[in-house]
């Protein structure tokens, strides 16, 4: 990778970083397009992390197929959003307040708000 460590991608409950290298590898060829700095909030995140402990089924940050970028402007949400989409890897996009969660899910593709 080109713009990221392993370690941006660890989980902040126990620290351990399983990413799918798929995930990635697509996560810095986009951020090579977008021509600015991306900041992880979120990548991988064990079973025992808050967030994935009262879900059902395991989540796709437990997967290690999914990170979050902080996004500090409008012009960074609609850069990332447009080569997100143009680059046709990422199948799950959320839009959160600041940051866009990106996933390689096998699902028929979506995209949400976070309220």
């Amino acid at each position: 990778m080109k713009y990221f460590t392993p370690p941006e991608f660890a989980c902040s409950h126990c620290g351990l970083s399983e990413m799918s290298t798929k995930f990635t590898h697509a996560l810095d060829e986009l951020r090579g397009r977008c021509g600015f700095p991306f900041v992880i909030t979120s990548g991988y995140r064990c079973p025992y992390h808050p967030k994935e402990a009262v879900k059902p089924t395991p989540g796709t940050h437990n997967k290690g197929i999914a990170g979050d970028v902080l996004c500090t402007s409008s012009f960074e949400r609609y850069v990332i959003l447009k080569e997100a989409m143009l680059m046709g890897v990422f199948t799950g996009i959320g839009i959160g307040p600041d940051f866009i969660h990106l996933d390689i899910r096998k699902t028929t593709p979506v995209t949400w708000v976070y309220s």
